[in-house]
């Protein structure tokens, strides 16, 4: 079956819900969207999507089935009262969901006889459809593959697994990296704007001293992946001077340092432990030190 033969239901017109489904439009799939405020289909509407008035209304035709609402709580709020009519049909859910929260989700529409794929989005919404646009997938392989030609029109697409919570956790993993490769950036350029650079400057001498850096992450993950962290230059202790210095002067210049001193404090926990001489990679053994609480994941009926 070719992808203008697969009808898609888009519930959710956020800025990602109105990327996707234009994406479908735009490809010539059958598209039925549904959103719970009004106007924000208007456009979708005049380029040949249908129009639903409600969710039960949307998911009343044939097609896959795709949630891309504001949150978990979002996806059960909608779904629940519609479990029933749900029985039997495949569900790809795209909301932003926490790995547990995903396989939460992979329970419930099994407890439904609804066969469910989890995503994760890596692009931003201008990005759908567009060289760049990637999404992640897990659960179902069968619904991965049966409708794969429809999912590659909105990126590249990876299937993780059987796993339902595996595309979330890669997802989460990698903004958990860009998110804070960020911060750092908004304070090195509070940092450099206190001295009179501009932020814009300031971002013209990050991107190679970054880039440089980030070519260095290959040979972190194998050490870290060896377990052997002998330091061949820049030890913990020496990365705790560092830190405590950039500390320091953060505070003389008058910038809050509350994304920067967890770092120094993490350091300095492994100094203290022991570990001054190893490598800087070991940083991750203090994040693996974090207590992790068992709990089983709640299940709706």
């Amino acid at each position: 079956m070719s992808h203008t033969q697969t009808p898609v239901i888009v519930l959710g017109l956020g800025a990602m819900g109105r990327a996707l489904a234009a994406a479908f439009v735009k490809a010539g799939v059958p598209t039925t969207v549904w959103n719970r405020s009004a106007g924000k289909d208007i456009d979708l509407v005049a380029a040949g999507a249908v129009r639903a008035a409600s969710v039960a209304e949307a998911i009343g035709g044939d097609g896959l089935v795709i949630s891309v609402l504001l949150d978990h709580a979002s996806v059960h709020e909608q779904l629940d009262p519609v479990a029933g009519r749900l029985a039997g049909r495949r569900w790809l859910n795209l909301t932003s969901t926490a790995p547990e929260e995903s396989r939460e989700l992979a329970v419930w529409a099994r407890e439904h006889d609804i066969e469910f794929l989890d995503g994760g989005i890596m692009a931003v919404p201008p990005m759908i459809g567009e060289d760049g646009s990637a999404i992640f997938y897990s659960g179902s392989r069968s619904l991965f593959d049966t409708h794969r030609g429809v999912l590659e029109l909105l990126g590249s697409a990876e299937y993780f697994g059987a796993d339902a919570g595996a595309a979330a956790l890669n997802d989460f993993a990698l903004l958990s990296s860009m998110y804070q490769m960020f911060v750092g950036f908004f304070h090195g350029a509070a940092m450099a704007g206190t001295g009179g650079m501009s932020a814009t400057a300031f971002a013209q001498r990050a991107v190679p001293f970054l880039s440089a850096m980030v070519q260095g992450l290959p040979a972190y993950g194998q050490v870290i992946d060896s377990g052997e962290y002998a330091a061949q230059i820049q030890h913990l202790a020496f990365q705790q001077a560092a830190l405590d210095a950039i500390v320091r002067a953060s505070r003389d210049a008058g910038i809050a340092t509350d994304t920067l001193e967890p770092i120094a404090a993490l350091v300095g926990r492994q100094v203290e432990a022991g570990h001054g001489g190893l490598a800087f990679a070991r940083f991750i053994e203090e994040l693996r030190r974090a207590p992790v609480v068992a709990t089983e994941p709640e299940v709706r009926h």
